[in-house]
């Protein structure tokens, strides 16, 4: 029996495309560039996929094409690795075995965006191992997974505030951080995070994973959230988007203090001098 993969261009609207692909039944989504690739076992399934993505993000231009039978998630468990990134390792929970607990995340992702597949996460992490310390606070802004609210644990911080909108994502997130044995530090809060990051202020790093669409209007809410001498760590931007991205921190009083750049993935290390 053939398949069918669906694979989406999402533009700006990846989290939009994420949620539609999911809410129509995707077992699971991975990403292969920039494309969102998933698989149905009829054509109808992905046609209907389709339809939900031009009317929850109209922008993503979506190809299906039959590809052969196959078990998508045993496939995806394979390719799985132990990512070293710095001081930590990111690794799925069946390759934990024999890790370093005290600096390796262990994460199943689930429903929920964040791996260390992915070249965003793998760059926001090694920023945050460069501005790291002992006793640190941190908002973890689209935390999803809660792998970099995690990772923050794993390097000192004494409290983690990782504040997601999709409460989809909320079990998983909830379910990594009691593998990781970091309940005493990660504090999930749902909801929108222009809200949510004033209440939780002042923090000493904000972390962004998301759309450069959404960052740039957050730029002065992370901006009064920071205590003094903090940063911020922005990533989930292509970096066709860098210019852009720069110019708004500019136009924001930010000060580029370093990048990271993977694949087409650009992320920034930022503080307001």
């Amino acid at each position: 029996m053939n398949w069918f993969s669906l694979r989406v261009e999402p533009a700006s609207q990846r989290d939009e495309a994420l949620a539609a692909l999911f809410a129509v039944g995707a077992q699971g989504v991975h990403e292969d560039g920039a494309m969102l690739v998933t698989h149905f076992p009829a054509e109808a399934d992905a046609r209907a996929a389709e339809r939900a993505m031009a009317s929850a993000a109209p922008l993503a231009r979506c190809v299906i094409e039959p590809t052969e039978s196959v078990d998508w998630s045993t496939a995806w468990r394979a390719r799985a690795t132990v990512v070293a990134l710095g001081r930590l390792a990111i690794a799925p929970p069946w390759l934990a075995d024999g890790l370093d607990a005290a600096s390796t995340v262990v994460i199943d992702p689930g429903m929920a965006f964040g791996t260390g597949d992915h070249a965003s996460t793998r760059g926001a992490v090694r920023l945050l191992d460069m501005v790291a310390r002992p006793g640190m606070v941190v908002a973890d802004l689209g935390s999803g997974s809660a792998v970099l609210s995690i990772a923050a644990a794993r390097l000192g911080a004494s409290r983690a505030w990782a504040i997601e909108s999709d409460p989809d994502a909320q079990g998983n997130a909830a379910a990594n951080v009691a593998r990781n044995g970091v309940d005493d530090v990660v504090h999930l809060l749902e909801g929108d995070a222009a809200l949510l990051l004033p209440l939780v202020a002042p923090v000493d790093v904000v972390m962004a994973n998301i759309l450069s669409s959404v960052i740039i209007p957050m730029l002065p809410v992370m901006a009064q959230a920071l205590a003094g001498g903090g940063s911020a760590i922005l990533a989930g931007i292509l970096v066709t988007e860098r210019s852009a991205v720069l110019e708004a921190l500019g136009r924001s009083g930010w000060h580029l203090v370093r990048e990271d750049i993977e694949e087409d993935w650009w992320s920034a290390l930022i503080d307001r001098p």
